[in-house]
């Protein structure tokens, strides 16, 4: 990663970020996401009409007369980002990383927070647990969090999903919103991952290259794994070496929308060669539809 080319972009990202927010996004952020339901209020005295299933037993045993619970809508949301800072986001062929498109799509989520008077929070991981702030309101709050964003320097060059999906479950303890920004090139995160989608709202945004897709027409090139260092040939003169890079590629990227569809988990995926500010609109209609 150009790490001085992103500082220096951060001023742009969070300009556009929070136009796109104020223009676009704020009032279909509010609506596609499910909240945390419903909260205790007030215990009253029963009247006609009222459920019997909310009547408050103990309450009524001690006034000796029917008392039934009320509840109101919970209007605040919780918005925890947790984000992929490992190795393999910032490699590529292109000139812009994947680290690069995960960085405005970090700032569109968290503005989109503040816009909406909603506490936002952020997890980076690599193959450890990077950094961790919890969730507060404020634009003050998520100019931070995008600057760090931006900075981060990450100690670790793998990536343990798994591990970060675990430490945000234990961090947030009542109904929120979880987005996942990655490659999701890594294993062993599903058992996590069903979990997470039973306590909140999650949403996995994959981030690709076109790379992922189609093996570019070369001669015989070495592929580096950022992560492992392990090193492997590639034979990109043959025709059939490059149908079975995409054949594979294409079943991983199957097999993971299906996993996801699976536990109930929504699913964005983000190439570098997109704008994440559209893709991320497009995605919201079609979820404010459903």
């Amino acid at each position: 990663m150009d790490r001085s080319r992103l500082l220096s972009s951060v001023k742009r990202i969070q300009l556009v970020a929070s136009r796109l927010v104020e223009n676009l996004l704020a009032g279909d952020y509010r609506s596609v996401f499910r909240g945390p339901g419903m909260e205790f209020d007030e215990v009253r005295e029963y009247v006609e009409g009222d459920d019997a299933r909310l009547i408050d037993w103990n309450v009524s045993s001690r006034m000796d007369a029917p008392y039934t619970k009320t509840f109101r809508e919970e209007r605040e949301l919780t918005l925890v980002l947790v984000v992929d800072v490992s190795a393999s986001l910032s490699a590529g062929p292109g000139y812009r990383t994947r680290r690069e498109v995960v960085v405005e799509l970090f700032a569109l989520f968290s503005l989109a927070a503040i816009v909406n008077n909603d506490r936002v929070g952020a997890i980076l991981f690599s193959d450890r647990i990077e950094s961790w702030v919890a969730p507060r309101k404020g634009k003050r709050h998520a100019l931070r969090l995008i600057a760090d964003m931006v900075g981060v320097e990450p100690r670790g060059g793998g990536s343990d999903l798994a591990l970060a999906l675990r430490t945000t479950g234990e961090a947030l303890k009542r109904r929120g919103v979880v987005v996942v920004l990655s490659d999701f090139k890594t294993s062993g995160y599903l058992p996590d991952l069903t979990l997470m989608g039973r306590r909140h709202d999650v949403i996995a945004v994959r981030v690709t290259d076109p790379t992922d897709r189609t093996f570019p027409l070369t001669g015989l090139i070495r592929l580096d794994d950022p992560e492992t260092r392990r090193t492997l040939p590639a034979p990109g003169y043959s025709a059939r070496f490059r149908a079975a890079y995409e054949a594979y590629w294409e079943r991983q990227r199957k097999e993971w929308l299906a996993e996801c569809r699976k536990r109930g988990i929504g699913t964005l995926e983000v190439s570098t060669d997109q704008d994440p500010a559209a893709q991320l609109i497009r995605y919201f209609e079609r979820r404010k539809a459903r």
